[in-house]
């Protein structure tokens, strides 16, 4: 079983204890919840599927459950309070503190890069800006990013990108992108990835500062049902792919651009709609 600095879902984490003991031995949902001290046989197994939260008492007894000792119980203790704080404050808080834990003990957390990747509008845009100018140097293209930033920054950035390998440093000082792009799947990610969007909104809000041959801006408010949001959510990700597909074929990249695809309600529902089995 992998370390559980490995882990940024704890549910994941108790899933593959479970099955990792179950294929060395005979045990079951029923001996895991009595282990853990939980009058139902099949708690564990509701917890697992999502159904089901740990309490802070449950959060003890589930790790004496498994064997836990020293920093694996704190590591356990902080990732059960990111998956399951609502806040975003709170989830961030948590989240570095598994990070700090797995510092201190010489060891990873495998999302932690990319986390601090989203963390920063400067991340993507100079991935994308160092390669387009080659032998450039840190106040050059510091000069070339809305909005301003310093060429301490960018020194900073291009650190991290390439101490991430998110960027590579040819020996001439030119730098190109190890992957044409960059995607998280897990909670840590979409986290940071919020935080992206925050800062990537206000970035579009400053752009209507700028003439319109230089930045698109558009909307629309409509009224809409269930169904017909689905829809346009389905359109809206085949044009995305679509967008990205006409970028990757440009060969004559001279900028860097941002899109961001909006759609929000601006009320809440007015009725609900019954399903067919109400």
């Amino acid at each position: 079983m992998k370390p559980i600095t490995e882990y940024t879902d704890y549910r994941k984490f108790m899933l593959d204890y479970y099955e990792d003991r179950k294929a060395h031995s005979v045990f079951s949902w029923r001996e895991f919840s009595n282990l853990a001290g939980f009058s139902s046989c099949s708690y564990m197994k509701v917890v697992c599927d999502g159904k089901s939260k740990l309490s802070k008492q449950g959060v003890e007894r589930t790790a004496q459950a498994m064997g836990l000792v020293g920093f694996d119980v704190e590591y356990f203790r902080a990732m059960v309070t990111f998956c399951q704080s609502r806040s975003d404050a709170k989830k961030k808080e948590a989240f570095e503190r598994m990070c700090a834990i797995a510092k201190n003990h010489k060891v990873r957390v495998l999302e932690e890069r990319l986390f601090d990747y989203y963390e920063s509008w400067k991340n993507p845009t100079l991935r994308e800006l160092a390669p387009l100018m080659p032998g450039a140097t840190p106040g050059e293209l510091a000069k070339k990013c809305y909005p301003p930033v310093t060429a301490w920054e960018v020194q900073e950035t291009l650190k991290f990108l390439t101490d991430s390998g998110l960027l590579l440093k040819a020996k001439d000082g030119t730098y190109s992108q190890s992957e044409s792009s960059i995607t998280g799947s897990s909670e840590a990610t979409r986290l940071a990835i919020r935080t992206a969007h925050r800062q990537m909104s206000q970035l579009a809000a400053n752009s209507l500062d700028l003439p319109t041959t230089e930045r698109n801006i558009t909307g629309v408010t409509m009224g809409i049902s269930d169904e017909t949001y689905d829809r346009i959510v389905h359109e809206l990700e085949t044009f995305r792919q679509k967008i990205i597909s006409i970028a990757v074929a440009d060969k004559n990249i001279n900028q860097v651009y941002r899109l961001n695809l909006q759609f929000f309600p601006l009320t809440r529902k007015v009725k609900e709609v019954p399903h067919e089995n109400d």
